[in-house]
């Protein structure tokens, strides 16, 4: 007789498109769904959400911009009963924070997937301590834990006493971040010169990607040439400011600003260097799309990126928040282009050899069939190593 498939609830905190979401897409669309059936609940409505229903997955979304929101936890608990679900896999703190009570209300397990930790070496003393606390409370509460790097999972063992994860790697999926696929030509649709170098800068606009250290260093980058431009594709609530610091700085005419797209891999097609200048990560997916794509990367030497990026091999590495050697960076990769060229084949390669989303996602599901109590059948020759982080009950 054949078992029932799996209900998992994959779960996180907004339905915008980031690193998080880009990461739970990814993963509900290759599940393989002979063994498993899975349900989105996301705490905010966006473009995730109208993704997942052009993939016909089901999907909820509960109004929440709170970790630990204790007002929604009965609509959770409902959810869950309502949908009988078997398993709750949670992505990033808040998620986490808003399901761990209501899964153990239904007898569930559940899985918490750290796509970077809550705490910074920025944040005032309380309040890092307080998520340092949140955190650990979390992360003894689940079955099991997923760190997306090794550096990642460093950190938390730093910091979180008795702290234990299962490391998988973000992946993409080399179909469709293809370098030698057929794509739109983003340049002629956004006027930017075929003859300008093109810096992209794809993420959150928010404190956590740094934009503002971004402008003033492309700002110094302007005042050696004039024949290159920043695409800026996405949201968030350091928008408004990193626009009007570039007015202010006199740049905004090589500067192109898009909302969030999902035509990723056209834009990419389109760039010659990818930027990212996060002061924290767990381990960014748009870096490795932007690899995979062949462009040469610049990111800061955070948790993920370091561990992706071997420094003038695959891709140039700074300090978080120098403005100086990020300026020094564009304008070299703009200026020396077979160097540049060099960093974007062995991007290339890094990409497609370490970092597949098929290989992810059969690591995820090998958790879930250890948590469940469950084998793979005989017709799938993959080994797993997950057992030992694997949190009886």
């Amino acid at each position: 007789m054949t078992k029932p498939k799996i209900k998992v609830l994959q779960t996180i905190r907004q339905g915008l498109i980031g690193g998080g979401e880009t990461h739970v897409l990814g993963l509900v669309e290759t599940l393989d769904r002979t063994l498993f059936d899975p349900v989105v609940l996301s705490f905010t409505d966006g473009p995730m959400i109208t993704r997942l229903n052009e993939m016909g997955v089901k999907n909820f979304v509960v109004p929440s911009l709170k970790a630990f929101d204790i007002r929604q936890w009965q609509k959770v608990k409902a959810l869950l009963q309502n949908e009988q679900i078997d398993l709750v896999h949670a992505h990033g703190s808040r998620a986490a924070s808003n399901l761990m009570l209501p899964a153990k209300w239904c007898g569930l397990p559940l899985i918490y997937t750290i796509h970077g930790w809550s705490f910074h070496d920025d944040q005032p003393f309380l309040q890092r301590t307080i998520r340092e606390l949140s955190e650990g409370v979390i992360t003894r509460s689940t079955r099991c834990n997923i760190s997306v790097s090794a550096s990642n999972q460093a950190t938390g063992i730093k910091h979180i006493r008795g702290f234990k994860s299962e490391v998988i790697n973000n992946g993409i999926d080399p179909r469709r971040f293809d370098v030698n696929g057929q794509y739109k030509d983003i340049r002629s649709e956004l006027g930017i010169p075929t003859e300008h170098t093109l810096i992209s800068y794809i993420a959150r606009i928010t404190i956590q990607k740094d934009p503002i250290t971004l402008v003033k260093a492309f700002a110094d980058v302007l005042q050696h040439t004039k024949d290159i431009t920043l695409l800026v594709v996405g949201d968030g609530e350091l928008k408004e400011e990193m626009m009007t610091t570039a007015m202010q700085l006199g740049i905004h005419s090589n500067i192109v600003y898009q909302p969030f797209r999902l035509d990723i891999p056209d834009i990419l097609h389109a760039s010659d260097v990818y930027c990212l200048p996060s002061l924290w990560e767990g381990m960014p997916i748009g870096l490795l799309e932007a690899m995979a794509m062949g462009n040469a990367v610049i990111a800061t030497q955070v948790d993920g990126s370091r561990e992706i990026i071997q420094h003038l091999e695959n891709g140039w590495l700074v300090e978080p928040g120098n403005k100086e050697l990020l300026a020094n960076a564009m304008l070299k990769l703009h200026e020396e282009k077979y160097f540049r060229t060099l960093l974007q084949k062995n991007a290339v390669t890094t990409v497609l050899e370490k970092y597949n989303l098929h290989h992810m996602t059969r690591s995820v599901e090998d958790i879930y069939l250890s948590v469940m109590q469950r084998k793979r059948p005989s017709s799938f020759f993959h080994q797993t190593s997950t057992e030992s982080i694997i949190t009886p009950q």
